[in-house]
């Protein structure tokens, strides 16, 4: 029977499992902190690996999720903000010379639509759209069951397409991205700025106002709360109607706490996708759904990686 490992690099967590065929249920799972006093972040990475490893040996791959800009090509982590000892990291020939056998490396965004594509929601489907909506925007196109991945492994940045020039900034430094609009603290950073010229609301604006307290403000009638989803779900219509055009996907697939905010979010997004959207055919058969593997989207994906590369 063949064994493989994933694993799943986070900003505060690294987690490693070993998995039979395809199986989602691991053999072993170990976690580990990403940021500790005590050795590098890649000896932990090692020892959690390591710690899974099974006793009769024999895996056949290893996939590896990690947050981007990566190159999956050449293996090599390019920049990681929250991961900053590792910019120009060469992580796969680092961990080969460590395991001697095939490893993987792709973005945690993507992966999480391999996840999903191979695992979860996106089952039976050949052109799947992927968006998680959280902290940051991130996503992944399965086009003809195969990876999207690009030139030098970056495509797919779909919180970083331009939905109004000179708009918001970005957390990335460029403005008016999708993320600028839609995500987790752009929607919060949105609400306080309102508040800051006057509008009124139910809402204090503190430090610690989270997405998740605007969504519930909204859903108990607050009119900025609403306003600040309607306008995330306006934007996230505009964008996904380019992706549309472009991928023509059979399904899209929405993961991330912003996405759980249901119809304050979706309702305004139908809207505008039908606005936008250059001709019905697009629309026809397409399937919206919610990511079904969780936190283990990553690590799924990852596991994807390693069984069909």
């Amino acid at each position: 029977m063949s064994t493989y490992l994933a694993i799943d690099i986070g900003g505060t967590q690294i987690r490693a499992a070993t998995f039979n065929n395809e199986c989602t249920e691991p053999i072993r799972h170990q976690r580990a902190k990403t940021h500790a006093p005590d050795g590098t972040i890649f000896d932990r990475l090692c020892a959690t690996v390591e710690d899974v490893w099974p006793e009769h040996g024999g895996v056949v791959a290893i996939g590896v999720a990690c947050p981007g800009p990566l190159d999956p090509k050449s293996g090599i982590i390019l920049d990681t903000p929250n991961i900053p000892q590792w910019d120009n990291f060469p992580l796969v020939d680092k961990l080969k010379e460590r395991f001697k056998v095939p490893i993987y490396l792709n973005n945690d965004a993507s992966l999480a639509c391999l996840g999903e594509w191979r695992f979860g929601a996106g089952k039976g489907h050949e052109d799947v759209l992927y968006l998680t909506i959280s902290t940051g925007i991130g996503g992944g196109v399965v086009s003809e069951n195969r990876l999207i991945q690009g030139h030098h492994g970056l495509a797919t940045e779909l919180g970083h397409v331009t939905v109004a020039p000179g708009g918001p900034m970005c957390g990335c430094g460029q403005r008016g991205h999708l993320e600028a609009f839609a995500s987790g603290p752009s929607i919060v950073r949105y609400v306080k700025l309102q508040m800051a010229g006057g509008v009124q609301s139910t809402l204090k604006p503190e430090p610690s106002l989270s997405a998740k307290q605007v969504s519930e403000a909204a859903a108990a009638g607050d009119i900025l709360a609403i306003s600040a989803f309607s306008r995330a779900g306006k934007y996230l219509g505009i964008a996904v109607a380019s992706f549309l055009h472009a991928f023509n996907p059979s399904i899209i697939i929405f993961g991330g706490g912003v996405s759980q905010s249901g119809p304050l979010l979706f309702e305004p997004f139908k809207k505008s996708l039908e606005k936008h959207i250059i001709h019905p055919m697009y629309l026809k058969d397409l399937e919206i759904a919610t990511a079904e593997l969780g936190d283990n989207a990553g690590l799924l994906g990852a596991l994807a990686l390693a069984q069909i590369s």
